[in-house]
């Protein structure tokens, strides 16, 4: 039933390739930028769980009563 509506359908072929050349833009996307991490970050991002004076939220202080 699906497949004789979806045949009937003109320029529907175009999206399987779009959605492929998509996938494969941001899968080489994201494995340039993983290799191009240098080891100081990714050793610095895998301690930050284990580190317990890191403060991932930097705060400021702005009281004016100081």
């Amino acid at each position: 039933m699906f497949k004789d509506a979806l045949r009937n359908v003109e320029g529907l072929e175009i999206y399987p390739t779009i959605s492929f050349v998509i996938f494969f833009l941001f899968f080489f996307g994201l494995m340039f930028y993983v290799y191009g991490l240098t080891k100081n970050h990714t050793a610095n991002m895998s301690n930050m769980p284990l580190d317990e004076n890191n403060n991932t939220i930097k705060t400021t202080k702005t009281d004016s009563n100081e």
